[in-house]
């Protein structure tokens, strides 16, 4: 005889606990989440108030980079059905304008360090540099004033996104908060 029973996991996910019947014995079959393993490298003592810097800017900066691959997608969409150019400029001053009252405070407060971690998260999630995203959406004038004025602060709207490199830690912070790690 086989039976299966819903159950909600420690993790809060709904998941399934199967089992089958043999004379006396009944065994359990029990559906796990997957679990992540990171193995952190070792840290010299001055290096673990970088890292616990970097975990905690990242986590707060990821779900506005998040946000931006989303709000890509949709833009991207409405813009396509524009018929003209002009057209397609007001789409885009709305949407300026809307992401700018919900998220423009938001986003000013943040720090140096977030401002770049920022920069780096929005590449990995739409697969392009701010630099690109801002020729498309603004034209390359645009693109090159906005570059030229990130710079003078620090900035670099270029930057890419090296998950394997340089980067590396940003992306074990980051598959953590996916699978609710931390």
């Amino acid at each position: 005889m086989a039976f299966s029973l819903p159950f909600f996991g420690q993790s809060g996910r709904y998941g399934k606990i199967s089992g089958v019947v043999t004379g006396n014995d009944t065994i359990l079959i029990v559906h796990l989440d997957t679990v992540m393993i990171y193995g952190r490298r070792p840290f010299i003592f001055h290096e673990i108030k970088g890292y616990t810097r970097l975990e905690r800017n990242v986590k707060k900066v990821y779900p506005y980079a998040k946000l931006a691959g989303i709000k890509l997608k949709e833009y991207e969409d409405i813009l396509a059905q524009a018929p003209t150019d002009k057209d397609r400029r007001k789409i885009m001053k709305k949407a300026e304008d809307a992401i700018e009252a919900e998220y423009g405070g938001d986003l000013r407060d943040m720090t140096f360090s977030q401002g770049k971690i920022l920069l780096k998260l929005v590449y990995r999630e739409t697969g392009n540099t701010s630099y690109e995203l801002v020729s498309d959406l603004r034209g390359e004038f645009a693109a090159v004033f906005y570059q030229a004025f990130a710079r003078i602060f620090g900035y670099n709207l270029k930057v890419t996104y090296d998950p394997e490199g340089e980067d590396r830690e940003i992306e074990s912070i980051v598959k953590m908060i996916e699978a609710g790690q931390i």
